[in-house]
């Protein structure tokens, strides 16, 4: 078998051709890749995200300093800080909003409870629904509290077929309550979802524990089961407030006229009136208080471990 020269089994630098030849391609690569910057690979979701929602987020803080007269002025948001529709607007979306996620809480934290430590047929199966709940539009539940608390739904109609009466007694849905009751029927799952995440993390053990050292049940839940909730309930009662602060579906559908929130003035200065400036400060000021509040629960998170 004919063999090659010495001086042809090896190049210049004595390094053997074979070895040289054998795996080129990764070494090139990996030198392109040391060459190409990290930032690089960062800008195109960078770009995607700048156009798709930065953009029209700066239009709209441009057009809130951008009067119908003309020129750039503070003009618009002086005029909307002063009008009392702005000020009952801010005034009715905090409450509801905060009113909202405390019965969130209230109502999430016991139903996870429940799911959770009470053993009962069909909980895994209530556990599921929950996940497919949190995928409902806002409107469908709200137009399923029309159908049953409605001026015409299913309650005020047995009365009146019972009774005789003219209208029924339920007449709260196009109030301020009936928006409440209804936020808090949506967004209740969304409560729930990490406390059933956290509480399936509980070991056992310790309730057993504790329950043989004679604790109760009321006793339990604040010692043992609460700490450990802490980070969901942080988590979901933020999630809540966010949303209800941001929620425009439910206050349409319910018909509560008397109820107006700040996506609902947006919404009727930007339809009802044309006032485009009036709408961006509006929104603006709607963003400035959601960015905050999640600013918030960002510090408060850390702190608390979630």
């Amino acid at each position: 078998m004919p063999t090659l020269p010495h001086s042809q089994l090896r190049s210049s630098g004595g390094t053997p051709i074979a070895l040289r030849d054998a795996c080129p391609q990764p070494r090139r690569l990996a030198g392109v890749r040391r060459q190409v910057p990290r930032f690089v690979w960062a800008l195109p979701p960078i770009v995607a995200l700048a156009l798709v929602f930065l953009y029209p987020l700066a239009l709209v803080v441009q057009q809130s300093v951008q009067p119908d007269t003309g020129g750039t002025s503070l003009q618009p948001y002086s005029d909307v800080f002063a009008s009392e529709a702005f000020r009952e607007a801010l005034g009715t979306t905090v409450w509801l909003a905060v009113g909202s996620t405390i019965g969130c809480l209230v109502l999430g934290f016991s139903l996870a409870l429940v799911i959770a430590f009470v053993p009962f047929p069909g909980g895994k199966a209530v556990a599921r629904f929950i996940d497919v709940f949190l995928s409902f539009p806002s409107f469908l539940i709200t137009l399923a509290l029309l159908f049953i608390y409605g001026t015409k739904g299913m309650a005020n109609g047995m009365w009146t077929d019972a009774t005789g009466a003219a209208e029924g007694p339920f007449q709260f849905l196009t109030t301020p309550w009936g928006v409440l009751l209804a936020e808090i029927t949506y967004f209740t799952p969304f409560v729930m979802r990490p406390l059933l995440a956290a509480f399936s993390q509980i070991d056992t053990a310790q309730l057993e524990v504790a329950s043989s050292l004679g604790a109760k049940p009321g006793r339990i839940i604040r010692r043992v089961i609460l700490p450990e909730a802490l980070p969901a309930l942080a988590a979901g009662g933020s999630l809540v407030l966010v949303m209800c602060l941001n929620e425009f579906g439910i206050v349409l559908f319910t018909g509560a006229k008397g109820v107006t929130t700040l996506p609902m003035l947006v919404y009727s200065k930007a339809i009802l009136e044309s006032d485009y400036p009036a709408a961006c400060v509006v929104a603006v000021v709607n963003i400035a208080i959601s960015v905050g509040l999640y600013s918030l629960y960002r510090v408060v998170s850390r702190r608390v471990g979630a």
